[in-house]
């Protein structure tokens, strides 16, 4: 049936109006009144909020109608090797990929795009890198954000940049940002400080067939981070593996006995042996030392057995010693009484004051003479 078709657009729209499938006009806010005819006439709505056109005729407007796009669009088409960087009333909302064709709406933000080169340099402009950086504190992300790799090397730190699979310069502590675009980036932080490996519950038999288990601890750092990783994939492991192999070498050409009798001889040799085998590899080993050697049960039964029969034996040449140097005083003492009636005199006296104080109350008949007279003449049984 023969008419027409009367619409409005609102200010925040723009409508596209297809006759029979196909393309027709793009209507700006207003009124308008269209002829139908015996035609099927569709409006497709679009709201100025969403700004990206994404709709199959935007690559026929981009090829036949530039006057429109010119009129109505933010146009953006990026080659190979570029980046676009799309603001919104001047701030950054969406990283572009290269190749990239899109359309975006004039109207209610003030849309631009800005273009870069990514094929000379993989590092982000310290501006963008600074902008990326504060994201965090945006309310709105920016989108694309993937298409940058944003690194945060620490303080007493270095970052290793791998570009194409091929190491690049370290990167000092601080903010970094490298294109993930056309290329395969990378960036591992490596601390600096030294750092503590822990060899914890080895089983090793020393050189007499018998079986400990010893926990060491041992401190190494990066003498030269790239020299490091060109050699271990794994420097932590590396090490790791050495101070095993170094211990098991050490306590396996020892005996129990020297072992528990000099452990530091333990960290020495593995210190010697491990230092030679990682020479020249970028890594130093500043110090180890064995925490713990634990034996078996068994075995620590028959050393406090050992133990127990050693100190024993001191006990007794302690005594013995003590009780012959007591014999020779005696037999001192005698001897100097014997030829000196006043220093026999006062042993006596001596003896009597040693009686005198066990004894609650003392009766004396005869005069104290007598008394003494009787102590000496005491006979073991009392009698």
């Amino acid at each position: 049936m023969l008419g027409f078709n009367q619409f409005t657009v609102k200010k925040n729209e723009r409508v596209l109006l297809l006759r029979n499938g196909d393309f027709d006009g793009l209507y700006a806010a207003g009124k308008h009144r269209v002829f139908t005819g015996f035609d099927t006439v569709q409006l497709e709505r679009f709201s100025l909020a969403e700004p990206a056109f994404d709709h199959e005729l935007a690559d026929y407007f981009l090829a036949r109608e530039p006057e429109l796009v010119q009129r109505e669009f933010v146009q953006v088409s990026l080659g190979e090797t570029e980046v676009g960087l799309r603001h919104e009333d001047g701030v950054l909302v969406q990283i572009l990929p290269p190749a990239t064709r899109k359309l975006y709406w004039r109207g209610l933000r003030e849309q631009r795009v800005d273009v870069i080169d990514v094929a000379a340099d993989a590092r982000l402009p310290a501006e963008l890198l600074a902008k990326l950086q504060s994201v965090a504190l945006r309310p709105r992300a920016v989108q694309g954000l993937e298409g940058a790799l944003l690194v945060q090397v620490p303080e007493f730190h270095a970052g290793v940049l791998t570009l194409e699979g091929q190491m690049q310069a370290l990167l000092p502590p601080g903010n970094h940002g490298f294109w993930r675009f056309n290329r395969q980036v990378a960036v591992t932080s490596v601390d600096l400080r030294s750092q503590i490996a822990e060899v914890s519950g080895q089983e090793i038999l020393t050189r007499d067939k018998v079986g400990l288990r010893l926990n060491l601890s041992a401190v190494w750092r990066f003498s030269d981070v790239r020299q490091a990783l060109a050699q271990m994939p794994k420097p932590a492991e590396h090490v790791y593996r050495e101070l095993q192999f170094g211990l098991r070498a050490a306590v396996g050409e020892q005996t129990l006995d020297a072992l528990l009798e000099n452990k530091s001889a333990i960290d020495q040799t593995v210190l010697a042996q491990v230092r030679e085998r990682l020479e020249g590899s970028g890594v130093v080993l500043e110090s180890v030392g064995v925490k713990d050697i634990i034996l078996p049960g068994e075995m620590k039964t028959i050393l406090a057995q050992v133990v127990e029969a050693e100190k024993s034996a001191q006990a007794n040449v302690i005594r013995r010693r003590e009780e012959t140097a007591a014999t020779r005083s005696l037999l001192n003492t005698a001897k100097v009484m014997e030829g000196n009636p006043v220093a026999l005199r006062m042993k006596e006296l001596e003896t009597l004051e040693r009686v005198a104080e066990r004894i609650d109350k003392i009766s004396v008949v005869g005069g104290l003479d007598q008394v003494l007279n009787g102590l000496v003449t005491l006979r073991p049984n009392g009698s």
